[in-house]
């Protein structure tokens, strides 16, 4: 049997990709476990956990678990409400139509992470912690719509939400 000559440029190639670090071709950028580590570290340096090891005091059934609950879920409704113009109506853009645009990253995704959640739901509020910003910097290029941000900010909510807690998967019959 005679091996197959690579040539020179090929081999050139392959070292310069290895060495640098890159993935070989056909291969994703990032896989899910890495893609995991990047979300999890960049949301864990923005919205850091306490200085102090101690056990999170908002577990499900309490006080402060209940204020949290209630108070992100608020939040995303008084942001539609500002954001669709309801409250404190104006024909330009202003500071209430604004905040009512960045509610969910800016109040209930942070109220939502606060509380002793699953793992699962954890990762759904860190992917959206970095998701939100980038819609709501992107699509005011296509659409100059408080409401259609918001809208899409809600709806990338629920879909990571469906998509990480499952939701969405059927039950297997026993």
């Amino acid at each position: 049997m005679e091996a197959t000559q690579v040539p020179k440029e090929q081999e050139f190639e392959e070292e310069r990709r290895i060495s640098s670090g890159a993935a070989p071709p056909g291969a994703p950028l990032l896989d899910n476990k890495d893609l995991k580590k990047v979300v999890q570290k960049t949301a864990a340096t923005f919205a850091p956990r306490a200085s102090v090891a101690s056990k999170n005091p908002a577990v499900p059934g309490t006080v402060l678990y209940t204020v949290f609950e209630v108070q992100g879920y608020a939040s995303m409704l008084l942001g539609g409400a500002l954001s669709f113009n309801l409250i404190f109506p104006s024909n330009e853009p202003d500071i209430w139509r604004l905040m009512g645009m960045w509610s969910i990253w800016m109040f209930t995704i942070p109220s939502l992470r606060a509380r002793d959640c699953s793992k699962n739901e954890k990762e759904a509020l860190n992917y959206l912690f970095l998701l939100i910003p980038l819609l709501n910097v992107v699509i005011p290029f296509f659409w100059k719509s408080f409401a259609i941000v918001w809208s899409a900010d809600t709806i990338a909510f629920f879909g990571m939400y469906a998509w990480k807690m499952r939701w969405l998967q059927k039950v297997e019959m026993e």
